[in-house]
């Protein structure tokens, strides 16, 4: 038996691989922006929205795939109670990073397995990142060098790479930072048989 990932994602791709994890990819195209919206709109935070995310896209790939074990996950990132999306640009992404430079947000992870289309094991951690008053300069040269790869993380950094050099301080689970819960997730896929006890 093997794992299926219901991530586009090659961060998350590229720690299950790592870990030595058996899985296969097949990404869950769920509608992200309406799924927050509804639930902005309903009053529900951050930490419901990344645990709502998560679990339609483990319900997604699920339902289609029956008896199989299915991961979803999301992350969202909250600050001063905005959840803030993606960066459409590199402008945009130094816009952002000016708003986040010397203050704290926080990174918010949910993962969900499901089997048959029930949510079986889910969990949740939120780590605070905080970046430091870094200098116009080391933002032009950070997003020149690193370029569109940027875009791809909702903060416009990754933290395995430069951007760790935008913070003075990170308190979290470092693989949850990059977008899934290691250490309880392999618990977790031990006690399902995907991986040796």
């Amino acid at each position: 038996m093997s794992l299926i990932l219901a991530s586009a994602s090659t961060t998350r791709a590229g720690l299950l691989r790592a870990a030595g994890v058996p899985f296969e990819i097949r990404p869950a195209h769920v509608d992200e922006d309406a799924i927050k919206d509804s639930m902005l709109a309903d009053g529900a935070d951050a930490r419901a929205v990344a645990d709502a995310l998560a679990e339609a896209k483990a319900l997604r790939i699920s339902l289609s795939c029956p008896g199989e074990l299915v991961l979803g996950a999301d992350q969202v990132l909250d600050f001063e109670s905005e959840l803030v999306s993606k960066s459409p640009d590199l402008e945009a992404a130094a816009i952002l990073l000016r708003r986040l430079r010397g203050k704290a947000h926080k990174i918010v992870t949910a993962a969900v397995l499901a089997r048959d289309g029930v949510p079986i094991w889910r969990h949740l951690t939120v780590a605070t990142m905080t970046m430091r008053d870094f200098s116009d300069a080391f933002l032009v040269g950070y997003l020149a060098d690193e370029g569109d790869g940027v875009l791809s993380s909702v903060g416009c950094f990754q933290i395995e790479r430069r951007g760790l050099q935008l913070f003075s301080r990170i308190d979290g689970d470092y693989y949850s930072i990059l977008g899934l819960p290691m250490i309880p997730l392999l618990t977790a896929l031990r006690a399902q048989g995907i991986i040796a006890t």
